[in-house]
C-alpha cells in the first residue's frame, strides 16, 4: 500500500510540476507547497481535513479553497488542491509535496537536505547551514527545515543517505550508554 501511495504521489507531483512549468509558476507553487508542509507539521485540524474519510468531497474542497484564499496561494495550487479533494486524494498531499520539491531540486541540479533543529532557526543561521552544506556537498542545496524540540539542542542533517547527528539528545544518550558500560 505504501508503494502505491508513493507512486500516486509521484504521478500527481509530476503533473503539478509540468503544469507549473507551463505557467511559469514553479517557484510560486513550491512556496505554496512549502507553506502547506509547515501547516501539516503544525496543525492537527489541517491533518484531519486531508485524512478524514468522514468529510465529504465538497467539505474538503471548501476547506482547502478557504485555506488557499487565506494564505494567498497561486491559482494553480488552489485548483490542484481542489482536484485532489474532488478525487479524494488529499491524503497523498504530504507525499506529493515531497515529490514535487524533490523533482524541482533535481531539475535545478540541487541536492535536497533535511535539517531538524530543537528551535526555529533565524535567517542568518539558515544561511550559515546552507552555505556549510554547499561547501561539503559541492553543489546547490535546498534545505527543508523542521523543528523537533526533543533534540534539546543541536542539529540533525540528512543529505541523501548521509546523516550527521549533532543533537544534544544523541550526545546525552551516548554518555548514558557509556556510563552504564563502566558500572
Amino acid at each position: 500500500m505504501a508503494s502505491q501511495s508513493k507512486g500516486l504521489a509521484a504521478r500527481y507531483a509530476l503533473a503539478l510540476y509540468e503544469l507549473a512549468d507551463d505557467q511559469k509558476a514553479l517557484d510560486d507553487v513550491a512556496g505554496d507547497l512549502t507553506s502547506l508542509r509547515q501547516l501539516l507539521a503544525e496543525s492537527e485540524e489541517f491533518v484531519r481535513l486531508i485524512r478524514s474519510p468522514v468529510l465529504s468531497r465538497a467539505d474538503q474542497t471548501k476547506g482547502v479553497a478557504a485555506l488557499c484564499d487565506k494564505f494567498g496561494a497561486n491559482p494553480l495550487t488552489t485548483k490542484f488542491l481542489g482536484v485532489l479533494a474532488s478525487n479524494r486524494r488529499l491524503f497523498a498531499l504530504p507525499g506529493i509535496i515531497t515529490a514535487y520539491l524533490e523533482e524541482l531540486a533535481r531539475r535545478r541540479g540541487e541536492v535536497a537536505a533535511e535539517v531538524a533543529s530543537a528551535v526555529a532557526l533565524s535567517e542568518d543561521e539558515v544561511q550559515a547551514v546552507t552555505d556549510a552544506l554547499r561547501k561539503v556537498v559541492g553543489q546547490k542545496v535546498s534545505v527543508n527545515l523542521t523543528v523537533d524540540p526533543s533534540l534539546i539542542g543541536g542539529l540533525i542533517v540528512r543529505v541523501g543517505s548521509r546523516m550527521i547527528d549533532s543533537s544534544l539528545r544523541t550526545k546525552l544518550q551516548r554518555l548514558q550508554f557509556a556510563m552504564k558500560g563502566v558500572g
